[in-house]
């Protein structure tokens, strides 16, 4: 059972703002100044005191940042299990919370960016993935090569690869970056794709390990959540944190 924080953040958002309106232009009148019962005191109390925070938390959230954590290694070696990020909100757009309706477009996604988005199938759980297929690309991906309009990627061997971490340098546009290939001899779903217009074409960076858009198909454009832009801390069960990683921007 997955929990909505934004549909919780908004609704105490709302019923603390409530009564702290309900107690200014209401209740202070109808008792001459005097106050009501000590019940409804401490609710007028708790409210005036909790209000301005949710509703900061809930503007940050919902337009600036939002923190996530990796839950699994799909994009190794670019992130890990249990690095905490922060996802830029208004890369792609300001949405509205819970319906996620935009209201103002301030951008789109770029071919490389590490974004974060809601499953298509399940719109509750998000995903990290990384955009290679912009709208109308024609791709394709056999024995680990990725071609994009008829033209390879780049792909070279990183100097540091070793047999237990086999990690290579992909260019995508500008962005260059690593990504790691398990099993040299085989990639798993090869084919072809066409990426239909407001979609995105997403794969995960551990090539072999990743349920992308190979499995669960394009990602409309409705369902971006933001761009992932920064590791604030790393932290895999009871292990010491990993400090070398704080602070990294994500490539």
């Amino acid at each position: 059972m997955s929990i909505n924080l934004a549909l919780i953040l908004t609704l105490l958002t709302g019923v603390t703002g409530l009564v702290v309106a309900l107690d200014k232009f209401l209740w202070s009148r109808g008792d001459g100044g005097s106050g009501g019962s000590a019940a409804r005191n401490v609710l007028v109390d708790y409210s005036r005191s909790f209000f301005p925070v949710l509703l900061f938390v809930l503007i940050i959230r919902s337009f600036v940042f939002e923190p996530f954590r990796i839950p699994s290694g799909s994009m190794m070696p670019t992130l890990l299990q249990g690095d905490f990020i922060f996802v830029k909100k208004y890369s792609y757009g300001l949405r509205l919370p819970i319906t996620e309706y935009k209201i103002i477009e301030t951008g789109e996604p770029e071919r490389g960016d590490v974004v974060v988005f809601r499953l298509p199938s399940d719109p509750s759980i998000n995903y990290i993935k990384r955009v290679v297929g912009l709208p109308g690309d024609k791709l394709s991906y056999e024995r680990h090569q990725l071609t994009i309009n008829g033209e390879k990627i780049p792909l070279e061997q990183h100097s540091d690869a070793t047999p237990l971490e086999p990690r290579f340098v992909e260019q995508l546009d500008v962005r260059q970056h690593e990504i790691l290939i398990t099993d040299a001899g085989y990639a798993r779903n090869d084919g072809s794709y066409l990426v239909p217009e407001g979609h995105y074409f997403v794969m995960g960076d551990n090539r072999d390990n990743s349920r992308d858009s190979r499995f669960i198909g394009p990602i409309p454009e409705t369902h971006l959540v933001g761009e992932a832009v920064r590791i604030w801390m790393h932290m895999d069960g009871l292990k010491w944190p990993r400090w070398e990683r704080i602070g990294s921007k994500i490539q």
